[in-house]
């Protein structure tokens, strides 16, 4: 991708606005015409929302779309809504024992709300926070039990395949572990054992960078660093780690780009999270300098594999493998094409990859990292121009979607083609919609000079880039 040295946050200031008024749009329109009783809304056929029965992994993405929506304008029918939904829809995702998703579905509802409570953009009484809080040390605690250990002694939090599983994935999710240790909670094993979520997190964390990630280190034939497999297999007799695996892209030894997307996401925002914990909390775990260099060897490197893979502006394939994408000719020196004849564009993993961008490129910057930092910055935005546009933005009101040209499942044949298409293109997820948000929500926080926006906390203040 080319890199826009010269663009700023301010720069996007309008798009933004606009943004959020099409974004208003889409969801009046889903809460008007979608029926909740056949199930989550997942992404969207010639224009309308629809399910897929799979995991209800995506309920809440629809409800936190409503928050950030709240978040992002102070429109108080969204607040509500949202509100409403996740007390009344939401509880069972909290005691989910079967999905690894839990930060997805309650940091982004209960999470949410608890965070707006915490900013004080919100009144709610003690009840409600309390309410907030057990939910989210409930769910924390719920996703962490789902534990498989391997032979060098850790584990990981095992996907729904089973306990041989570990997904990229849920780097991501474990935003609920780390609210839920924020808040001072424990799960507890067998005989009363005390467990630590905190542990869990650096554990899992520490696993995936190990399995799911490659560095150039020879590690295999297709050792290229940035390189991220989406399942890691494992013996579940012995805890041997045994080859990588792959479910929703290509192949294990290509590269997934919303895969690597939610471990450029979910890496960088841990980092953030690192800072504001206590070094002797981080002891037991191998200590602040090896933790923090851990997660910052995989960051890194999967931003710079997206940076160097994505074209031209910034926008990825689904899968950098894909068996087609050579027809392309060079398609990391022109702009993507959602349209083509061979393979389509994943414009969720741009989103989702942008807001990692930008969390590891300000990281950076904070410790004083600065070229590397505005490298990834710059990158981040960069991809965010271009996703606030169009062909990506949806800005015709009969489409309920809001982030065109997302994918699902292209090996499972789920994505919708149009009837004058020969791919998937013109459509949106759910996930798609809501990491759109999210990145909008951090970008316009940082375009007025406001809170700055994470997970866990809220109460910086950082000026605009």
């Amino acid at each position: 991708m080319k890199i826009q040295q010269d663009l700023g946050v301010k720069d996007l200031q309008q798009s933004l606005q606009r943004f959020w008024q099409v974004s208003a749009q889409k969801i009046r329109s889903i809460r008007r015409e979608y029926d909740t009783s056949r199930g989550s809304p997942v992404f969207t056929e010639d224009g309308a929302y629809t399910t897929r029965g799979w995991t209800e992994w995506t309920q809440g993405f629809q409800f936190g779309s409503e928050i950030l929506q709240f978040d992002a304008t102070g429109e108080k029918e969204f607040l509500e809504w949202g509100r409403e939904a996740t007390l009344n829809k939401m509880a069972p995702h909290i005691t989910h024992m079967g999905v690894h998703d839990h930060g997805f579905n309650n940091v982004s509802t209960y999470g949410a709300l608890w965070r707006l409570c915490r900013e004080g953009r919100i009144e709610a009484s003690q009840w409600e926070r309390n309410f907030y809080n057990l939910a989210l040390k409930s769910t924390g605690a719920v996703q962490a039990s789902r534990w498989t250990p391997t032979a060098s002694g850790e584990g990981f939090i095992h996907s729904f395949n089973g306990p041989h599983s570990l997904f990229v994935d849920t780097v991501r999710t474990l935003r609920a572990l780390a609210l839920s240790y924020q808040l001072g909670h424990l799960l507890y094993g067998e005989h009363d054992e005390q467990i630590s979520l905190l542990g869990r997190l650096i554990e899992h964390a520490r696993s995936t960078a190990n399995y799911n990630i490659y560095y150039g280190e020879g590690r295999d034939n297709y050792d290229q660093r940035g390189r991220t497999a989406h399942e890691a297999v494992f013996n579940v007799t012995d805890g041997q780690y045994r080859c990588p695996n792959s479910q929703q892209g290509f192949s294990p030894f290509s590269t997934w780009t919303r895969g690597l997307s939610w471990a450029m996401c979910g890496f960088s925002e841990q980092l953030e999270f690192l800072d504001i914990l206590q070094d002797e909390e981080l002891d037991p775990y191998g200590g602040r300098k090896a933790i923090e260099a851990m997660m910052r060897k995989a960051a890194s490197a999967t931003c710079d594999f997206y940076i160097e893979n994505s074209s031209l502006d910034g926008i990825p394939y689904w899968d950098t493998g894909a068996p087609q994408l050579h027809k392309l000719g060079d398609y990391t020196g022109a702009p993507a094409d959602p349209y083509n004849d061979y393979e389509p564009v994943d414009s969720s993993a741009a989103a989702i990859g942008a807001q990692g961008l930008l969390r590891l490129g300000d990281y950076l910057k904070a410790k004083g990292e600065q070229d590397q930092g505005r490298r990834y910055w710059h990158a981040g935005l960069t991809v965010a121009q271009t996703l606030l546009e169009e062909p990506y933005l949806s800005t015709e009101e009969s489409h309920q979607g809001l982030l065109l040209h997302s994918v699902y499942h292209r090996p499972n044949g789920w994505d919708y083609i149009p009837p004058d298409q020969n791919i998937p293109c013109g459509e949106s997820s759910m996930w798609g919609d809501y990491h759109m948000r999210e990145l909008a929500l951090y970008l316009s926080r940082m375009a007025s000079g406001s809170t700055y926006y994470t997970f866990f906390t809220g109460t910086e203040q950082k000026e605009a880039r």
